[in-house]
Parts: C-alpha cells; structure tokens; sequence
C-alpha cells in the first residue's frame, strides 16, 4: 500500500515594528509542523508591517494568499489570529479566500484548526474579538485628544519636548495604534520608554508588542 503524502504547510509571521523579531514564531511553527508530520512548503514573513494593513501592503501576505489560490501547500500556519490581521473583514476575507482554495488554516495560540467546523467558528470568533480590541484603543486615542484640547493642549504630531512631557498619553496611544514600538515612541516624543510603558500598561494597549516573537 502506498504511504499518504505529508501534507505540506506554510508557515506565516508578522511583527509590527523593526524592534520585534519573527523568530520565535517560526521556531515554534517549525516545531509544529514536524510534530503534526507536515512538510514546510515555505515561510512568509512581514517585518515592520502592522496587522491593520491590506493585503496590498504587506508583500509576504500577499505572496501567501497568491500560494493558496495556486494550491502550493495544504495548510496554512500562524502563530496568533492576530498575527494575520487586525480587521474582522480582513480576517474573514482571508479565510473565505484559502478556503476557497481548499487550503485550512492552523492557530497555535488559540489551537484553532480549521479542518474542523468548529475551528471555523472559533476563527471567526477571534476576529471579533480582534476588532473590538482595536475600536477601544481607537476610542481612547480620541478622548485622549479631546481632553488635551480642553487642557489646551496640542494634539498630532509633536512640536517639542515640553508640550510631549505635559500630555503624552494621547501621543502615545496614537502611535501605538498605529502599530510602533515603544522605544520608537519614546525616541519619537522626547519621552522616557518607561513612561510609555507606564501608558501602554495602564490602558492595556498590550497585543501588539506583549508578542515579542
């Protein structure tokens, strides 16, 4: 009898700023993969990119998706739902279109698998609660603003080291949903990283950088 083929799995990773390092994301994906007798098709990985950009804006994305459509490998593999997209539309669009091509999709932090239907409906799922996460952070951006115009403050970019130091808070959250890292922010407002750290933990703006991978 003749033995079934692995099949074959390609690996995805994304980090959001050039201080993160997709590494540990592969290494485990890696893992992963001999452990579930999958054969590594290739690896995509966006550096610097955040999850909140299209398709078009993010080159190994896209060159994954144009693998799926061509059937290049069976499976996808990603470290976190967050990893592929920051959007519910995004999130669904890509799985309606992998599954379009017969390829499933595999989640090791929420171990989710799509080959199921359940794992379906928990992917979904996911990229709701995704997208809740960032209406938030986009939410307190904007009353963060509008409290620094009532103070009298600016809002935007910043035009000098004292006015960041008098209300930094609205600065960072802006930045951090643009998806920079903190010592980039810091660098950026004339801070300390330990005060954007301290604004960051206090408005639980954690996702994107607490994934050092």
């Amino acid at each position: 009898m003749t033995a079934k083929a692995a099949k074959k799995v390609a690996i995805y990773a994304r980090v959001s700023t050039d201080s993160q390092t997709t590494e540990n994301q592969l290494v485990e994906l890696r893992d992963v993969s001999e452990r579930m007798g999958w054969e590594v098709a290739g690896e995509y990985v966006d550096q610097a990119i955040s999850g909140a950009k299209g398709r078009d804006q993010r080159p190994a994305f896209d060159q994954l998706l144009r693998g799926a459509t061509r059937r290049e490998f069976d499976i996808v593999a990603a470290w976190s739902v967050d990893r592929l997209g920051r959007s519910l539309q995004h999130l669904v669009e890509f799985l309606n279109e992998i599954h379009g091509s017969g390829v499933d999709l595999y989640l090791h932090q929420q171990g989710i698998n799509t080959a199921t239907p359940a794992g379906k409906a928990l992917f979904q799922m996911c990229g709701v609660f995704a997208e809740f996460e960032r209406s938030i952070i986009r939410e307190r951006v904007l009353s963060g603003i509008a409290r620094s115009k009532v103070k009298g403050t600016k809002s935007g970019r910043p035009h000098g080291r004292l006015a960041n130091l008098a209300n930094p808070e609205p600065l960072v959250l802006q930045a951090r949903a643009e998806g920079k890292g903190m010592i980039k922010i810091a660098k950026e407002l004339g801070i300390g990283v330990s005060t954007v750290q301290r604004i960051v933990k206090l408005n639980q703006q954690a996702p994107e950088e607490g994934l050092q991978t």
